[in-house]
């Protein structure tokens, strides 16, 4: 049924020009975005999201996915033109692709990253077609205990693998579960935290926290940071490359892609984790390891491959569990939301169509992006010379709207400031800001499923032990807290004992 559902979605839009046209203009906007320093994939979609609201729910996330797709392309033509990363996953595509651009292969790096990331973005759509049912099906037998249990575990999982203490950034988390608090109480209509203000009793809406946190606080960042980026633009050179050198890199691609899945399945490891894995494995397979760093084409399609394919990888746990793989995807998870549709084993049983709509989505914005790309290789080095500071003050303006637009009131500006702020000084001391983001988002489908399952029990909490598969996750969240606390005392434990030998460390110390 889902694959007959597929090939008609697929037919649909293939023979429609206003959809075959969306597509196009996301494409666009999605490497022109991407490709200016400072703006990530996560900020393209936060600020594009508002456009998106008088759209059905298909056409917002066909035109939402194709801007997703050719940002993560575009993310790496200021790492290699520039030496720019807009993204934390495009560190790795600087580091071989910026020397091929200073040796004057700047468009051939562009043409082996663009193919790389197509064919990444291919195999992820293929795990993610044959995976995500299954996992689906697996999730039907989930009930409240199970949900409650999965929301806090996407939570945890972030805060692990967020930079800096597991335990601060679990606790920004639980932050933003409480902030997706305020408002009436659904069960007893009582006023929770809203400080007797009226602009709080409807709760604090998603889309003006996301643009605020993801939007305006980026700008603002960069603000501070501007000013450290080169001067010089290299030429862009020969851009088509022979078939021979593309084909004979089809294991790395192919290796960088499974990676990327499957690591970007993991909620909350994200793309960055999935390049750098894929780098370190490509170098230590490679019979000139010493080349990397010096503008090997492996260093550059390894990164690539697993940075489009973890796009795939982290919409399984989000169409399949309803919880997001990355900060992207949670943004995603706000405008699914924002349409009445919330993602998670149900909606291949109630709506496969539209699930079908994603998978077609993702096809059509890798060619959109592959052709598109191609087109533009030698426009790359216009769109770089953009100055930012303009680029900053027309998405400053379109954060503004896009928050206002959401229901036309003012008080969603101010939100959108206030949280704005709030991601700049997180940003600035240190905090992490994503998890805030995940506990909004999760923080209604916990406290939803810790209360039903609560009642069911009558005030038992040995429900959640009760049940394999909550007592299973609870149990992993309690070790991926504890981990840090774990590792310290093992290295005090083990400190004394490498002095006594000499300074050498046990081959078995866990910080190996």
């Amino acid at each position: 049924m889902l694959l007959e559902s597929f090939f008609t979605v697929l037919a649909d839009f293939a023979t429609s020009p206003a959809m075959l046209g969306l597509v196009g203009l996301g494409a666009i906007l999605g490497l022109v975005l991407g490709a200016i320093p400072g703006i990530s994939s996560t900020m393209a979609l936060a600020i594009l999201m508002p456009v998106t609201f008088t759209m059905e729910p298909g056409v917002a996330i066909l035109f939402l996915i194709s801007v997703f797709m050719s940002s993560v392309y575009g993310g790496s033509i200021s790492a290699i033109l520039m030496k720019l990363p807009g993204t934390p996953a495009s560190i790795f595509t600087q580091i071989d692709g910026y020397p091929m651009a200073q040796s004057g292969r700047a468009g051939h790096a562009l043409n082996y990253a663009l193919v790389a990331s197509t064919v990444g973005g291919m195999v992820g759509l293929a795990l993610l077609v044959v995976l995500a049912p299954v996992l689906a099906d697996f999730a039907t037998n989930f009930r409240s205990p199970e949900f409650a249990a999965v929301a806090l575990f996407g939570i945890v999982m972030l805060s692990f693998a967020s930079n800096g203490s597991t335990l601060v950034a679990s606790v920004v988390g639980f932050v933003g579960v409480l902030l997706g608090m305020v408002g009436f109480d659904a069960l007893t209509d009582a006023q929770r935290m809203t400080m007797n203000q009226p602009m709080l009793q409807s709760g604090l809406n998603l889309i003006p926290v996301i643009i605020g946190l993801f939007g305006l606080g980026e700008i603002l960042q960069n603000l501070v940071r501007f000013g450290d980026s080169p001067t010089t633009r290299p030429a862009i050179g020969k851009v088509m490359l022979p078939l021979s050198e593309l084909t004979r890199r089809w294991k790395v691609m192919l290796r960088g892609s499974v990676i990327g899945t499957f690591i970007g399945a993991i909620p909350a490891a994200g793309s960055a984790v999935a390049v750098s894995i894929a780098y370190a494995q490509e170098r230590r397979l490679s019979k000139e390891p010493e080349k990397f760093g010096s503008g090997h084409p492996d260093g550059l399609v390894a990164p690539e491959a697993a940075n489009s394919a973890s796009v795939g990888g982290s919409l399984i746990p989000l169409i399949a569990l309803g919880v997001p793989g990355d900060t992207i995807t949670a943004v995603l998870m706000g405008a699914l939301m924002v349409h009445g549709l919330t993602p998670g084993p149900l909606l291949f049983a109630n709506d496969p169509t539209f699930v079908s709509w994603i998978y077609v989505s993702v096809l059509l914005a890798l060619v959109a992006t592959l052709v598109l790309g191609l087109g533009m290789i030698r426009a790359a080095v216009l769109v770089t010379r953009i100055p930012p500071q303009l680029m900053y003050v027309f998405i400053a303006v379109f954060c503004v709207i896009g928050a206002f637009a959401i229901r036309n009131d003012m008080n969603d500006v101010y939100v959108m400031i206030a949280f704005g702020v709030v991601g700049f000084v997180f940003s600035r001391i240190g905090l992490p800001v994503t998890p805030l983001a995940f506990g909004l988002i999760l923080g209604p489908i916990l406290e939803e499923n810790l209360r039903r399952s609560l009642m069911i029990s009558q005030g038992s909490w040995k429900i959640f032990i009760d049940r394999p598969i909550s007592a299973t996750l609870l149990a992993i969240c309690v070790l991926l807290v504890a981990l840090p606390l774990i590792t310290a005392l093992l290295h005090r434990l083990y400190g004394p004992l490498a002095c006594k030998r000499g300074g050498k460390v046990p081959s078995n110390y866990p910080g190996e």
